[in-house]
């Protein structure tokens, strides 16, 4: 299963090291959609062997549809440039064989809020869609509050880490 890992930027210079890093264990492309940072954002993406393609921001949902579509692989793994994938979840992934193109993965999401970690509530476990076959599924929702929509008979499967 050959993966393109997809990331959505604005001026995330801070950030965005640690999602490629995780991104490149798991992925054979990392696209970067930039929407004009004026930091360190693109270098750090080029170093990391990232396709950097550069948009003015449309909207959270439109960015990342329009990154999918810059990818070459037709599974996708969507995250934000401020998430990191754990070893676990690494291991995870990478001993998934070829699943069916009708299925979706959803992985636990810890929140950070105002330097806390939410471990309780209804914002913990946050399960969202991140792993997808692209012609299965879109961005959607409302911005900035954007969700993965999948089609009907797609199964969506947990990633317990």
């Amino acid at each position: 299963m050959e993966i393109s890992g997809v990331v959505i930027a604005f001026n995330e210079e801070a950030k965005i090291e640690a999602c490629l890093r995780s991104l490149r264990e798991v992925c054979d492309e990392i696209i970067v959609l930039d929407s004009g940072s004026s930091d360190g954002t693109v270098a750090i993406a080029q170093n990391f062997g990232a396709k950097v393609f550069t948009q003015a921001f449309q909207g959270h949902i439109e960015q990342k549809n329009a990154a999918i579509q810059l990818a070459k692989n037709e599974w996708i793994l969507s995250l934000d440039a401020d998430e990191v994938l754990s070893q676990e979840l690494i291991e995870a992934i990478l001993r998934l064989k070829a699943p069916l193109p009708q299925t979706a993965f959803r992985f636990k999401r810890l929140n950070n809020y105002c330097g806390k970690w939410i471990r309780h509530g209804a914002w913990y476990p946050d399960r969202k869609i991140r792993l997808w076959h692209q012609h299965h599924g879109t961005w959607g929702g409302q911005n900035p509050h954007d969700r993965v929509i999948v089609q009907a008979g797609v199964t969506i499967v947990d990633i317990p880490c």
